[in-house]
């Protein structure tokens, strides 16, 4: 009964990405609650985050109902082994300066 949490959050996350021999979870208990580390192959990352996170919200919402069911906090960590050395963007290349527009033959025309 208690590793339910696992078992579902691995069927889940199975279905979800393209390499699916690579799921790992590894499951601990502590004074506060149930964490669920889920290791993935990094060319799965998008699929499981989703765009926004969108999808990684739903997986921790559906482990929440899942915990409250056998009364236990369930909290889902995504490791990424790559954390740290994601590069960083580009900043923007500045607009070129606008050239001042001669305008002084048209400011003499009445309308």
């Amino acid at each position: 009964m208690e590793l339910k949490d696992k078992e579902f959050l691995e069927y889940v996350v199975k279905a979800i990405v393209s390499q699916p021999e690579d799921v790992v979870v590894e499951r601990t208990v502590d004074e506060m609650g149930v964490l669920l580390t889920l290791k993935i192959n990094p060319a799965d990352m998008g699929y499981v985050i989703g765009r926004r996170g969108q999808t990684a919200q739903a997986i921790r919402t559906l482990l929440k109902i899942v915990g409250a069911k056998n009364n236990a906090r369930v909290n889902l960590k995504i490791y990424d082994p790559n954390a740290g050395e994601r590069p960083r963007r580009e900043p923007r290349p500045q607009r070129p300066t606008e050239e001042k527009i001669d305008t002084s033959s048209v400011e003499n025309l009445s309308i």
